[in-house]
C-alpha cells in the first residue's frame, strides 16, 4: 500500500439539483477516503461541480437568471447535501473559479504549442445533455445518442481537435501493462471494442454556437470544450501550474502515492481514454486506477427529472439518519455493477443488517455485561473451541476486509464485517451464556463477554468509514480512549478488560416495512 492516496469523484454537472445517484458514488469515495485515513495513509479527497457548457446556458436562460447565477445556487446545495452525507472531502473544485480557468487555458495553449492541437471544422450529430459530438455509426438509423439513448442533431461549425491517435499506442501499452488501470476489467474490454478499434477520431476540444465556458486565448470566438474543461480539474484542483504546486507535487507527482478517479459508467470513456492522453501531451504521469461504477436506477428505471424518479437523500436522512442511508448504498449495491435504488430493499436492507444484526448484538452484548459483570469487560481465561473458532473468525474477516478495502471492493468488505457479526449473534446462541450463568461457570462466561467485546469493536472500527455517527455511539458505550479507538494496524486480541459498558438503547429501530416503502415511494413522486 502506497503512503498516499489521491481519489476523486467526477464533477457533478449542475444543470439540476442533486440526488441520490450522485449521493452514490460521492459516498463511495468518502468511505474509500476514510478506510485509507484510518489505515494512517496521507489521503486527499476531491469533488465538486463542472459548470460551463450549452445545456447550463440554456437552462439560466430558461429560469431568467445569468449562468453564473444557475450554477452558484445549485453548486451550493451539491455541497450542502455533502455535508448532510458527511462526507470528508479536502476541496471542492468548481470550474467555473479563477484557479480552474487559468490552468484550462494554459494546457490547451500548451497543448497547441505542442502541435497535439489544430483548427478544423466539426460536422456530425451532436448530443446537447452529453454534450458530445457522435459519428453515424455510433447513432446508428434512429439518430440516438450512445450514452445517454436522446435524440442527436445535425451540427457544423470551425472548431480545434485533439490529435488521439498520437497517444494512442501509448494508452495501449498502458492497458497492457497495467491491468488494473481500467476497473472492473470487463470496462477495458467495453472500451476497446466500442471506441478503439472502429478507430478513434481526433477529439473536438472547443466550441463556437454558445458562450459559456472559458475562451481560448489564441482565438478568443472559441470556447474550450467540456471536457478538456472539466477533466482538468484534477490537477488544477492541486495548484498545479500555479504559484503554490506542493499539493500537486505531493498527490500527483510523487510515485508513491495512487491516483484513483472514481467515475460513472456514461463518462468512462473521457477518463479512461482522452483524459490519460491530456495528461501525456503535458508529460504528467497518469492515474494508477479508473474505477468504473455501474448507474443507479429507481425501481428498474432510470433515473431522471423529466421521468419523474428523482429521490434526494435529505428526506431519507430526515427520517432515517445518514448511517443508514450511507449503509444501503455501499452494502446494497455491488460496487463497479448497475444498481437500484428500491424502498422495499431499503427497509430489508436496514433491517437485517443494522436493526437485527448489527444493532441486536451491541444492545444484547451491552445488557448481559451489566447483568452478570457489572458493567465492565472481563478478563480472557482459557478458551474453549468455540471462543477460538469466533477468535479465528475475527482475525479472518479482519484480513480479508483489508484485503478487498485496498482493491476497491468496497461490497465486498462490508459481506465481511456482515458475516463476521452474523456469526457473533449466532456464538451467543450456541454459548448460552444465560445457562453459563445459571450454572456458575463464571471463566466461560467472562470468555464469551470479552470475545463478544472484541468482536463489536473490531467490527465497529470496521464498519466506521461507513457509519460514521453510530460507530462513534458504539465506541462510547464501550468507553473506549482514545487511542482504543484507533484502528488496529497491527491486531491485538481482547485488549478491553475493564473497560466501563453503558447498556445501550436501540441503535437501529426496526422499520415497518409497509409503511416505510410507502413513504419513500412517495419520494420519487414530489
Amino acid at each position: 500500500m502506497k503512503k498516499k492516496f489521491y481519489i476523486t469523484t467526477p464533477i457533478y454537472y449542475p444543470s439540476a439539483e442533486a440526488h441520490i445517484g450522485h449521493a452514490y458514488c460521492t459516498t463511495i469515495c468518502d468511505i474509500l477516503a476514510r478506510y485509507k485515513r484510518m489505515r494512517g495513509v496521507e489521503t486527499y479527497f476531491l469533488t465538486g461541480t463542472d459548470e460551463h457548457g450549452e445545456k447550463i446556458q440554456k437552462n439560466a436562460a430558461l429560469k431568467g437568471v445569468t449562468p453564473q447565477e444557475f450554477v452558484d445556487e445549485i453548486a451550493g446545495k451539491f455541497q450542502n447535501l455533502w455535508k448532510a452525507m458527511k462526507i470528508s472531502n479536502d476541496d471542492f473544485i468548481r470550474t467555473t473559479q479563477d484557479r480552474h480557468v487559468k490552468v484550462v487555458q494554459d494546457v490547451f495553449t500548451k497543448l497547441y504549442n505542442n502541435d497535439d492541437i489544430y483548427l478544423g471544422k466539426y460536422e456530425g450529430w451532436y448530443c446537447t445533455p452529453c454534450e458530445s459530438f457522435w459519428t453515424d455509426t455510433q447513432v446508428g438509423e434512429e439518430h440516438l445518442c450512445p450514452d445517454c439513448g436522446r435524440p442527436v442533431h445535425k451540427a457544423s461549425e470551425e472548431a480545434y481537435f485533439f490529435k488521439t491517435n498520437k497517444y494512442l499506442p501509448e494508452l495501449l501499452k498502458i492497458m497492457d501493462e497495467n491491468p488494473k488501470f481500467i476497473l472492473p476489467l470487463n470496462r477495458k474490454n467495453e472500451m476497446m471494442n466500442t471506441f478503439i478499434k472502429p478507430g478513434l477520431n481526433d477529439l473536438c476540444v472547443s466550441r463556437t454556437s454558445f458562450d459559456w465556458g472559458i475562451q481560448i486565448r489564441e482565438n478568443p470566438k472559441h470556447i474550450i470544450y467540456v471536457w478538456m474543461d472539466a477533466l482538468t480539474n484534477y490537477i488544477s484542483a492541486l495548484g498545479y501550474d500555479s504559484d503554490d504546486e506542493s499539493k500537486f507535487k505531493k498527490f500527483w507527482e510523487d510515485p508513491d502515492c495512487e491516483i484513483v478517479h472514481i467515475v460513472g459508467a456514461d463518462i468512462s470513456r473521457f477518463h479512461v481514454i482522452y483524459w490519460p492522453m491530456f495528461l501525456m501531451g503535458l508529460g504528467l504521469r497518469v492515474p494508477d486506477r479508473v474505477f468504473v461504477h455501474g448507474l443507479l436506477d429507481l425501481n428498474g428505471e432510470k433515473m431522471s427529472k423529466s421521468r419523474g424518479n428523482v429521490v434526494s437523500p435529505l428526506p431519507l436522512i430526515d427520517r432515517y439518519g445518514v448511517d443508514t442511508v450511507r449503509w444501503y448504498l455501499a452494502r446494497e449495491m455491488t460496487f463497479g455493477s448497475d444498481g437500484r435504488f428500491s424502498p422495499e430493499l431499503f427497509v430489508d436492507r436496514i433491517n437485517m443488517d443494522l436493526a437485527n444484526n448489527f444493532g441486536n448484538l451491541v444492545n444484547r452484548t451491552t445488557s448481559m455485561i451489566n447483568k452478570y459483570f457489572e458493567g465492565k469487560v472481563p478478563a480472557v481465561t482459557e478458551l474453549n473451541e468455540r471462543d477460538k473458532a469466533l477468535k479465528l473468525a475475527t482475525e479472518t474477516a479482519l484480513r480479508a476486509y483489508e484485503t478487498y478495502f485496498d482493491d476497491l471492493k468496497v461490497t465486498e468488505a462490508l459481506v465481511e464485517v456482515t458475516e463476521l457479526l452474523n456469526k457473533a449473534n449466532k456464538y451467543i446462541e450456541d454459548s448460552t451464556p444465560w445457562t453459563l450463568s445459571k450454572e456458575g461457570r463464571v471463566d466461560e462466561l467472562a470468555n464469551v463477554m470479552a470475545l463478544l467485546t472484541n468482536v463489536i469493536i473490531v467490527a465497529t472500527k470496521m464498519i466506521s468509514p461507513v457509519l460514521v455517527e453510530t460507530s462513534e455511539k458504539v465506541f462510547d458505550l464501550f468507553h473506549l480512549s482514545k487511542e482504543q479507538r484507533t484502528y488496529d494496524l497491527n491486531y491485538e486480541f481482547c485488549p478491553f478488560t475493564g473497560n466501563e459498558v453503558t447498556k445501550a438503547t436501540a441503535l437501529f429501530p426496526r422499520l415497518d416495512a409497509e409503511t416505510e416503502t410507502e413513504y419513500i415511494h412517495s419520494l420519487a413522486k414530489q
